[in-house]
């Protein structure tokens, strides 16, 4: 089986390897992207805002303070935590301040995965059409001993750039659906988060 795909890489021409440098491209943001998606910014909004009301409640904000972290929904909960006795308007712009800033975060680089699945589609249509030029030249102009090996060598770069280039495209459009739909997850528990934390700190006495 490796040395068919071996094969068939060989067999694909130049073309195969900007494909190869799109897949692993990908590949990084994909890995990077859900480690940070899917482990590292994972959070029950649900739990922690519980755990953080019962803080308020008994006016221990240092407490609430020391359950959040650097990732984006505690960075909002800090942010109104911080504001606890301001006005409600300055309670809001504060969260808000703090929404801008972690949304970035959450979006950053998923849309190059869509790119990534574009140009590997669009090389090994290029591919296609250097090789199926070979092959038109060797029929039309090629001595009648080169003509086989010549269009041969045009077929297969064709079929093979064509081939790798929707392998790496499919995988990278799967991706790029399940990363941008955990993406999108995450940018609505920011929002709810941030209106209830509002709310929250609201309810503790600051003035209007």
């Amino acid at each position: 089986m490796v040395a068919l795909v071996a094969k068939a890489f060989r067999d694909g021409g130049p073309f195969m390897y900007p494909i190869l440098a799109t897949s692993v491209f990908a590949a990084a943001i994909i890995v990077e992207r859900i480690y940070f998606l899917a482990v590292r910014y994972r959070i029950n909004d649900w739990s922690f805002l519980r755990k953080i009301e019962e803080f308020v409640r008994e006016s221990d904000l240092e407490g609430a303070r020391r359950l959040c972290d650097d990732t984006p929904i505690p960075r909002v909960v800090a942010a109104a935590l911080d504001c606890t006795g301001c006005s409600v308007r300055e309670v809001q712009n504060a969260v808000d301040e703090a929404a801008m800033e972690v949304l970035p975060l959450v979006e950053k680089r998923v849309h190059y995965l869509a790119m990534a699945a574009n140009v590997a589609t669009l090389l090994g249509l290029l591919g296609t059409i250097i090789g199926l030029m070979q092959s038109f030249n060797a029929v039309a102009g090629a001595e009648a001993a080169q003509k086989g090996a010549i269009l041969a060598k045009g077929i297969a770069i064709a079929l093979n750039t064509t081939a790798f280039g929707l392998t790496v495209a499919i995988p990278c459009l799967f991706f790029y659906a399940f990363i941008q739909s955990r993406a999108n997850n995450l940018v609505e528990q920011v929002d709810r988060v941030a209106v209830k934390m509002v709310n929250m700190v609201s309810r503790t006495g600051s003035p209007l």
